[in-house]
């Protein structure tokens, strides 16, 4: 639905953006994850067509952004980290405004707005001033002048930020909804939003895309197998016996209630041969120390985005 190809960025001799290149598939919910100053604000400029790259193409459902700017525009909605709102409009008027300047139909204006308002919870403060709302209905507001036109993509940046609890909830709720019908990018530093809200994460580092994957894909992530397991068996036998097997880079122990049962976290190379859990069964079954519980642990968002931002690690896309 859109793309990014190759999309790099200079200000002078400071380069915001490199060789930047991901594609956001229709009816998906992708986040931008990063942190202050890794290209987020400037890679969703760049999309909405606000900033020009300095090289590179963005497509928008097939069309050039750059050759075809208002054709693209008609299918993107765009909400900037600061929502530029009116303060001495009312909130239907405002999406009225926003309408005409979308060229919206005339005639289906009052309607197209009726139907934003409901959509986006505004219609106990259609009527108020804008400068007279909390916070969070004016990030609504914002939400709901990017619906104008029935763009096909939502461009949002930071969309929950400096709003108290309720009010994340509210929004994060709101975004989850839009994106059944829309393409959804937004952007965010915040792990828990991305992972509760995104079919698709993209991590920018520096202007570098270091890392994008499906959310479902985080599990296959790495080289590392990680293992948690519960065996019959001293902790003072069994830890050295683990550590001897070829597969082994890590044994941590973790508490346990009774001396008789160890619990620990094992660390295993994913592409041993045998594989890790075959040589951990035949050294168990060897010792006759049964096996009470094994859980295969999986890399967290929280882990990925830490070791892509880790200068000098990469992780592979």
């Amino acid at each position: 639905m859109i793309e990014l190809r190759h999309v790099t960025k200079r200000y002078g001799a400071v380069e915001a953006l490199h060789d930047v290149s991901f594609r956001a598939p229709e009816g998906q919910i992708v986040g931008l994850l990063g942190q202050n100053g890794a290209g987020k604000s400037t890679t969703l400029n760049i999309l909405t067509g606000y900033l020009p790259p300095t090289s590179g193409q963005v497509l928008v459902d097939g069309m050039d952004l750059l050759q075809n700017a208002r054709g693209c525009k008609r299918l993107i909605g765009y909400l900037p980290e600061k929502p530029p709102l009116y303060d001495e409009m009312t909130v239907w008027a405002y999406l009225r405004f926003v309408c005409e300047l979308k060229e919206v139909q005339k005639s289906a204006i009052a309607a197209h707005v009726e139907d934003i308002i409901r959509t986006c919870g505004l219609s106990e403060v259609a009527h108020r001033l804008i400068g007279h709302l909390s916070k969070g209905y004016r990030q609504r507001v914002g939400v709901a002048q990017s619906l104008c036109g029935n763009p096909k993509v939502l461009v949002l940046d930071e969309p929950t930020v400096g709003l108290d609890p309720r009010q994340v909830v509210e929004i994060r709720a709101l975004i989850a909804d839009l994106g059944k019908t829309h393409t959804v990018i937004f952007s965010s530093h915040l792990l828990s939003e991305i992972q509760q809200l995104c079919q698709r994460v993209l991590i920018l580092n520096r202007g570098h895309l270091e890392y994008e994957a499906d959310m479902q894909e985080l599990a296959e992530t790495g080289e590392t197998l990680r293992l948690r397991a519960s065996i019959a068996m001293r902790e003072k036998q069994l830890i050295p016996a683990l550590r001897s097997l070829p597969c082994m880079r890590r044994v941590k122990a973790l508490p346990t209630r009774t001396i008789e049962i160890s619990e620990v976290l094992l660390e295993c190379d994913a592409s041993a041969v045998p594989d890790a859990q075959t040589q951990l069964f035949r050294l168990l079954c060897g010792l006759d120390a049964p096996i009470r519980m094994l859980v295969e642990e999986h890399d967290s968002l929280e882990t990925v985005f830490l070791r892509a931002t880790d200068e000098g690690t990469k992780v592979p896309s």
